[in-house]
């Protein structure tokens, strides 16, 4: 599975997390997503730039049916907290996080929120991420792509 696809994949499940697009006839309901990393926009923009054209081949419209708030810390992890608790403030459907440092953020601010996690590093992610039943007050939604210390990946 290709960087890209991975990326499509989470966002696709912070969609299904959000809803499907309204009919015609319905009153229009703005989905909000919100987006989170702690990298830079330079580094993070393509998987933005991926999920929008993938939200558009789903028949979204990005100001009509979805609105994406999307949030760098520009690589200042200090600044997740404050963009988390934006995020969370704006009261977005489903939060997408690109990194480990943002889903602990934004799992801090919020327990009612979906968190759908693009990446975890095992090397660097407490237990938290990991499922669990006994554990169901959780908000997190999905890993899409595991790394553990070693380099080697799963895929989920």
């Amino acid at each position: 599975m290709t960087s890209r696809t991975r990326v499509f994949a989470a966002f696709l499940l912070a969609v299904a997390a959000a809803g499907p697009p309204v009919d015609a006839q319905q009153a229009p309901k703005i989905t909000r997503i919100g987006y989170l990393s702690g990298a830079t926009s330079a580094v993070s923009s393509h998987f933005v730039d991926a999920f929008r054209q993938g939200l558009r081949e789903l028949g979204y419209a990005e100001g009509k049916t979805v609105v994406l708030e999307v949030r760098y810390s520009e690589g200042r992890v200090e600044r997740l907290p404050e963009l988390a608790r934006e995020l969370v403030g704006l009261k977005v459907d489903v939060i997408v996080t690109g990194n480990d440092a943002a889903t602990a953020a934004v799992r801090r601010e919020t327990q009612t929120i979906p968190i759908v996690m693009e990446t975890v590093s095992t090397r660097s992610a407490p237990g938290w991420w990991r499922p669990s039943r006994a554990r169901a007050e959780t908000s997190l939604v999905s890993a899409m792509s595991l790394r553990n210390s070693a380099g080697s990946g799963w895929s989920c």
